[in-house]
């Protein structure tokens, strides 16, 4: 797709610009009624292409196959083509002679971020240009379309939308992969970009998907951890919640990008978010907050044992996979969850090393947890036996 400059200049104010920009205003509606029919015939015919892609995607004669993919293909490029050029002159030149909405204003400024990302980072480029150009005909076409159409459209829609977001989740896991292995800073950037990329396809493309999907064998997960999410996505969260917030984010991706998000990356995710409420629950001086913080934590744990762990099939250190074996054993064999609570924080104790406060703040509680439990002797600090003999208790 043809880019241009999408520097927005102020606009002088000279007797000969004021008279230019009049003009510009009388020609605006003009333009914006022949780009919003050419988008719609655009519109029309990706949507027909499409219906008879599907038609063929199964069909054995492979070069009907084949034919009707590479019409829904260039029925697709020219259509995003209609709305780019729709931006380039009608918005562009509204925003420039200043008589664009705050939400055009706002379009212009999101369409000029991803332009520049072209040179240093084409593929999230390639993939946020065409996501954003659909979004932005999807809104408008949901609130002037007929009915009929924008059901046909929303599969097409779900379609493309999922591959977009399934090549950006590729794009950072690979990414996270290359940073940790080469020590590279910027891997907190990458981790919130994979968390931020998840919320929003849970928030703008599951509620179509599940509206339209309703017989993917998936359909009551995906919909209960929607509805989980539900509950985070309104309102200012504490630390507590957004940590909340992105683990159901995290075990959605499970369902949702089983492949787009490696087991390795979606691990590394799990670990952040377990380093992350670690230290909360360390820093934390609020009994009740802490708590929360702690059932939170023990869920992760479950989800991470479960969801990921358990399905691993490579381990970098066979050490380390033959402990999680008989770690994993148990805990599957477990009788209730009191019992599954026990073993994940002896595993927690023999994973946080003694090294810093927050560790020894952290393996203390974790020690009084398992005292509660029955299961290690609460000693006293110091004790004196025998004349002049004190023993002290190892430090948490």
């Amino acid at each position: 797709m043809e880019e241009r400059s999408l520097k927005v200049i102020e606009p002088n104010t000279t007797f000969f610009s004021k008279i230019s920009n009049t003009i510009s205003k009388l020609l605006i509606p003009g333009k914006i009624g022949l780009n919003g029919m050419l988008i719609s015939i655009k519109r029309n015919n990706v949507i027909k292409y499409y219906d008879n892609y599907k038609k063929f995607e199964k069909s054995n004669d492979v070069s009907k196959k084949d034919s009707s993919l590479n019409r829904y293909e260039e029925s697709y490029t020219l259509y995003l083509e209609s709305i780019d050029k729709f931006i380039m002159d009608t918005v562009y030149k509204k925003v420039k002679n200043g008589s664009a909405s705050v939400f055009e204003r706002d379009a212009l400024s999101n369409y000029y971020n991803i332009v520049r990302l072209k040179e240093t980072e084409y593929l999230e480029y390639k993939y946020r240009k065409q996501k954003f150009l659909l979004e932005l005909d999807f809104e408008n076409f949901k609130s002037n379309g007929k009915d009929k159409l924008i059901d046909k459209y929303k599969g097409l829609y779900v379609e493309k939308m999922d591959g977009l977001y399934k090549g950006l989740l590729k794009n950072y896991s690979i990414k996270l992969a290359d940073g940790i292995r080469n020590q590279e800073t910027g891997l907190v950037h990458l981790y919130k970009s994979i968390f931020e990329t998840l919320e929003e396809y849970i928030k703008k493309v599951v509620p179509i998907k599940l509206e339209i999907d309703k017989d993917n064998e998936n359909y009551t997960t995906i919909l209960k951890g929607y509805e989980e999410y539900e509950r985070f996505s309104i309102g200012k969260l504490d630390e507590k919640e957004y940590l909340e917030k992105n683990m159901i984010l995290l075990g959605l991706s499970r369902v949702l990008f089983t492949h787009s998000l490696p087991l390795v990356a979606a691990e590394q995710c799990y670990n952040k978010l377990l380093r992350d409420l670690r230290s909360l629950i360390a820093t934390m001086t609020n009994e009740e907050k802490r708590e929360e913080a702690y059932k939170m934590l023990i869920k992760l744990i479950e989800d991470y044992n479960v969801k990921l762990l358990s399905t691993k099939v490579y381990w970098e250190n066979s050490e380390e996979r033959e402990k999680y074996k008989k770690f994993w054993t148990k805990y599957s064999n477990s009788k209730d969850s009191e019992e599954k609570e026990i073993l994940a924080l002896q595993r927690e104790l023999s994973q946080v090393e003694n090294t810093t406060d927050k560790n020894k703040k952290l393996r203390k509680f974790y020690k009084s947890k398992l005292v509660e439990f029955g299961v290690m002797k609460n000693l006293k600090d110091s004790a004196i036996t025998g004349e002049k003999a004190r023993y002290f208790k190892k430090s948490a």
